[in-house]
């Protein structure tokens, strides 16, 4: 199941990010800015009454910022994640935003394949913008 998410799940989603980011997760108090944030779009995948993904947008006029999907491991290639982007995508179109954005590093392939199956292309190359030196691939595509 798909939700917005609320204030209590900030817990859940600070363990989501240090299981998936480690040292580069947003700390507690981040997550809890992204949930009470007027311009953040917060959406959480639960199943069996725990929280097991999360995904953040943040929005400026007609464009959004994709922020974050997390999925825990263990639910990992089951569409969890494709879930969280639609929400997204359809909070996006509630607010009025006609294009959103993110970024990925160039190394991540994973990633990257995921996004370009939901039709999101590179429009810009960030050099060495990660702490290890890799380029970050700015995305973007149309929202519905």
């Amino acid at each position: 199941m798909i939700r917005p998410a609320r204030a209590e799940d900030a817990g859940a989603l600070a363990t989501l990010e240090l299981d998936a980011f480690g040292s580069d997760a947003w700390s507690p108090a981040q997550v809890e800015a992204e949930l009470a944030g007027a311009t953040r779009r917060v959406m959480v995948a639960e199943a069996d009454g725990r929280v097991i993904g999360y995904g953040a947008i943040s929005i400026a006029g007609d464009v959004a910022d994709l922020t974050r999907i997390v999925v825990t491991e263990s639910r990992r290639r089951a569409g969890v994640a494709s879930a969280l982007l639609a929400a997204l995508h359809d909070a996006a179109a509630r607010a009025g935003v006609e294009r959103m954005l993110l970024e990925v590093a160039e190394s991540n392939v994973d990633a990257r394949a995921f996004y370009a199956t939901h039709e999101y292309a590179e429009i810009s190359r960030r050099r060495g913008y990660y702490g290890d030196g890799d380029d970050a691939l700015v995305l973007a595509r149309a929202v519905p």
